[in-house]
């Protein structure tokens, strides 16, 4: 009796818990790998509408390749002879130089007048900020080669609209038939306005929906502390927008750096060629004199200067995903 109440006490008590059963070891490595099976696609696309074209180029700049070649398909190699007849060419120097002003002078021009901009339409009403956001979209919609049609008959010595206006002043005397692509540096001068023109509205913008994310206590605390506005915007403004100033920044340098049109456009690189610039010299080198070598050197280069100046905003990006 006692024997038969023991097992059914057995039988109705509950079972050991059944711990859950853990994914297998393939499950979480497909787990882990999910997300960059994902990013395959993207990833082999880049590699075959950039990195292929890149290493075309790297071969090109290691051969003697011209114009017969190009018919023949026959090349040889000549390593980095390349290199050295472009390094020890004098005008590429002053092309390298001139190179680095144009742009350092066009980025900064558009940093500065684009953060004006946005702090202006800050301040303006609802009617004049949108035709001003209008007005900018359509400046930088405007076509490059149109651009350039539109200063140069803004700049025309006869029937300009810059020297009517400068004469109508009466300051500066008559200016009715001065030219501005008489000398380099006026042409560059108005090849800068024409870049700038068409860039503050991207930085602008940008900077302008940055200003949108700020925080409106953050400038009445201030305000409360006794800041004045210019401090307001060096010591709490300034310092949340640097992020997207360096983004900017370092978008106008790959932008103007490698600028074409506009400059070949404006004068095709003159007077006396002194406006030309590297992506003008690698496409007067490879297409007007078919050494395509050379111009596959020299664009190898811009792609190098590049880099070298890119590496301080990808080890900013690094140290901010490692702080985050």
């Amino acid at each position: 009796m006692i024997e038969t109440q023991a097992a059914e006490i057995r039988r109705q008590a509950p079972g050991p818990a059944v711990a859950p059963s853990r994914p297998s070891s393939m499950r979480r490595a497909f787990g882990r790998t999910l997300p960059y099976l994902a990013l395959l696609p993207t990833l082999v696309a880049f590699l075959l509408l950039l990195g292929y074209p890149v290493l075309r180029l790297v071969e090109t700049s290691l051969q003697h390749w011209g114009l017969r070649q190009l018919f023949s398909g026959t090349t040889t190699w000549v390593g980095l002879a390349n290199y050295q007849r472009i390094l020890s060419d004098p005008e590429f120097g002053t092309v390298l130089v001139r190179t680095f002003l144009f742009t350092a002078a066009c980025v900064g021009l558009t940093i500065v007048a684009g953060t004006l901009v946005a702090l202006l339409m800050e301040r303006l009403n609802r009617i004049v900020q949108l035709l001003l956001s209008v007005a900018m979209v359509l400046a930088w919609a405007t076509p490059v080669v149109t651009g350039v049609v539109v200063f140069q008959w803004l700049f025309d010595s006869k029937l300009g609209v810059v020297n009517w206006a400068i004469s109508s002043l009466g300051i500066f005397g008559d200016w009715l038939n001065h030219s501005w692509f008489e000398t380099g540096p006026s042409t560059f001068g108005i090849i800068v306005l024409l870049i700038v023109w068409q860039a503050v509205p991207f930085v602008a913008l940008s900077l302008y929906a940055g200003l949108l994310g700020i925080s409106r206590e953050l400038h009445e605390a201030a305000r409360v502390d006794g800041a004045s506005e210019r401090q307001i915007f060096w010591h709490v403004t300034l310092p949340l927008l640097r992020p997207l100033i360096l983004m900017l920044t370092f978008l106008s340098i790959i932008w103007d750096f490698k600028v074409y049109t506009q400059v070949y456009a404006m004068r095709q690189g003159g007077p006396d060629g002194q406006t030309v610039t590297l992506s003008v010299y690698s496409y007067i080198v490879g297409i007007s004199q078919s050494h395509y070598d050379i111009a596959a050197a020299v664009s190898m280069v811009m792609v190098l200067l590049l880099l070298i100046v890119l590496i301080p905003y990808i080890r900013t990006m690094i140290r901010s995903q490692e702080e985050a």
